[in-house]
């Protein structure tokens, strides 16, 4: 989780929302990072969990990650909820809650969803505060800004 804080950490270089990601395999070797990038890349998919995928499966040399591990800051929206079932993701790890586009139990819970044919272990919580203080931060400088 460290290391995807890291990562949130500087998506805000960019003006993004500070989400980090990280893809591990089943050793702990880190396959793949992302921080968001949606405003760097003008890109409405450039979402951290999205951009650590893709890393994670070029590292692979295939699309399944099977036996890896999500490491997010924040629990994912749908879109990466669903893309984390699509790559056969055995083990997500967030950080904090976001009650207003989770997915993972928030409000919808995808990764658990007994009509798909992966459902992922999930363990939520992990350094909620500090992922939370970063998003807090952030805004809170947005509004200044906008004020």
């Amino acid at each position: 989780m460290r290391a995807a804080l890291e990562e949130a950490g500087q998506a805000a270089a960019t003006s993004d929302v500070p989400v980090g990601a990280v893809v591990v395999d089943a050793d702990g070797v880190v396959l793949g990072r992302g921080r968001n990038r949606r405003e760097a890349d003008a890109d409405p998919t450039a979402h951290a969990e999205v951009l650590a995928l893709r890393a994670a499966a070029v590292a692979r040399g295939q699309w399944r990650l099977s036996g890896c591990t999500l490491v997010v800051t924040v629990e994912p929206c749908t879109m990466c909820a669903g893309a984390l079932v699509l790559a056969r993701v055995e083990r997500l790890v967030f950080g904090a809650f976001d009650d207003k586009a989770g997915a993972v139990g928030s409000l919808w819970d995808v990764v658990r969803d007994r009509r798909l044919n992966h459902r992922p272990e999930v363990v939520s919580g992990v350094l909620a505060e500090q992922s939370t203080d970063l998003l807090l931060r952030f805004f809170a400088a947005h509004r200044d800004q906008s004020a």
